[in-house]
C-alpha cells in the first residue's frame, strides 16, 4: 500500500484558507450583531419623525438611507407639504448640529460658505457660514441663481470648503437636504446638471391621505411649538459615522453588481432592450448612477435589517437614483413625459441576470 505524501505547504494552505474563513465569519457575525442594534435605533427615528409628520414615511425611508449612504438629498414639493419640517425633525432626532438657508434671489456664495474679514487689532480672520454644519437645510434652492448654487458643489462632493486661500475641511457627518417648489417658475432658476448630480437622490413629496390631512388640522406647527412635540434625540454624529461604514460592508454579489450595470445601460441605449419611451431620452445614467444605485441599494438593505443586498434592493432606490439623472429631449419636455414611468419601464424589461 502506497503512502500519500501531503506537503507541509499544502497543509499550511488549507490551514491559512481555514483562518481566513473562521475570521470571515466571526468578522461577518459581529457586523450582523451591530447592525441589529441600529436597526432597532432607526426604527425609533422613522417613530419620532411620524409624530411631526404625518403620512410620509416612505419619503421618511429614501432620506435615511440617503444619509446611511453618505449621500446627500433634493427633495420637490408643492408648498405647504411638510419638506422643511421633515428635514429639520430629521435633524433633530440625529441629535447633530444643523443650519438652514433659505435660498433668495440676492444670496450671494460667500452668505453660505463664509469670507475672510479684516478686524482692526485682530487682523485677518476667518468667518465661517452656514455651511459648517452637520446637516444643512437648503430651503428652496431654485429661488437663487446657479453662480449662488455652486458654493454647495465643492462642500457636497469634496467634504470641504474654500474660503479665500484657506480650504477647510467638513465636520462627519456633512449632509445636505435642500427642496425645491416645482411649480413656481417666476424668481426662479433651474437647477444646473452638475448640481443636480451631487444630489444622491431626487425625492418627490405628494400631498397626503385624507385621513393623515384629518390629523394634520390638529397636529401642526402652526398651532403648536415644534418644542411641543417633545422629539427625542435617539442618534449621534458618532451613531451615524458607524452606521455609514457598517452600510459599505453589507456583501453584493457578482449578480447584483450586473444587475446594476444592465439597469443603467438600459436608460444610455434603451432601444437595445426596447424601452417604448426610449426615444425620449437625451443622455442617460453616468457611471455616477451606477455607483449611487449600488450604495443605495446596501443602505436600503442595513434599513431593512438584511445581511446582502437583493434584486428588490436594487428596484427600492431606482427611482431615487435615476429620476434626476435620466435626461430628457426637447420632445419629451413638450409632451410632459415623466421619467418615472420610463424607469417603470426599464425595472420591467431588465432581468436579473
Amino acid at each position: 500500500m502506497k503512502k500519500v505524501k501531503v506537503s507541509k505547504k499544502s497543509v499550511k494552505h488549507k490551514s491559512v484558507v481555514h483562518h481566513k474563513k473562521v475570521k470571515h465569519k466571526e468578522v461577518h457575525k459581529e457586523s450582523h450583531s451591530r447592525r441589529s442594534v441600529y436597526y432597532d435605533d432607526l426604527q425609533k427615528v422613522k417613530a419620532e419623525v411620524a409624530k411631526m409628520v404625518l403620512g410620509h414615511g416612505e419619503v421618511t425611508e429614501s432620506i435615511l438611507r440617503a444619509l446611511l449612504a453618505n449621500g446627500h438629498v433634493l427633495i420637490e414639493g408643492v408648498p405647504g407639504v411638510a419638506k422643511t419640517l421633515l428635514i429639520r425633525t430629521l435633524a433633530e432626532v440625529s441629535g447633530v448640529a444643523s443650519s438652514r438657508i433659505q435660498f433668495t434671489v440676492d444670496l450671494l456664495p460667500a452668505d453660505i460658505s463664509g469670507i475672510t474679514t479684516y478686524t482692526p487689532g485682530k487682523g485677518f480672520e476667518t468667518i465661517k457660514g452656514p455651511i459648517f454644519s452637520n446637516f444643512v437645510i437648503a430651503d428652496e434652492i431654485n429661488r437663487a441663481p446657479p453662480k449662488t448654487q455652486s458654493a454647495l458643489l465643492e462642500a457636497m462632493q469634496e467634504k470641504q470648503v474654500t474660503i479665500g486661500k484657506q480650504t477647510f475641511q467638513l465636520e462627519p457627518p456633512f449632509f445636505v437636504m435642500a427642496n425645491h417648489n416645482p411649480i413656481e417658475s417666476s424668481g426662479t432658476y433651474k437647477l444646473p446638471e452638475a448640481q443636480v448630480d451631487r444630489f444622491l437622490f431626487k425625492l418627490k413629496m405628494g400631498y397626503p391621505s385624507n385621513e393623515d390631512e384629518e390629523g394634520i388640522i390638529d397636529q401642526n406647527i402652526t398651532t403648536h411649538k415644534f418644542e411641543d412635540f417633545k422629539v427625542a434625540q435617539i442618534l449621534s454624529a458618532e451613531k451615524i459615522m458607524k452606521m455609514q461604514e457598517l452600510v459599505k460592508e453589507i456583501p453584493m454579489s457578482a449578480q447584483i453588481r450586473k444587475y446594476i450595470v444592465r439597469i443603467v445601460e438600459a436608460t444610455r441605449n434603451p432601444k437595445d432592450v426596447g424601452i417604448r419611451h426610449g426615444k425620449y431620452i437625451e443622455w442617460g445614467g453616468s457611471p455616477r448612477a451606477s455607483i449611487a444605485l449600488g450604495i443605495g441599494a446596501r443602505a436600503d438593505a442595513f434599513l431593512k435589517g438584511q445581511g446582502n443586498v437583493s434584486p428588490q434592493n436594487v428596484k427600492n432606490v431606482a427611482h431615487d437614483v435615476l429620476r434626476h439623472r435620466i435626461l430628457l429631449n426637447y420632445a419629451g419636455q413638450a409632451e410632459n413625459i415623466n421619467s418615472d414611468k420610463i424607469i417603470d419601464e426599464i425595472l420591467d424589461k431588465v432581468k436579473v441576470p
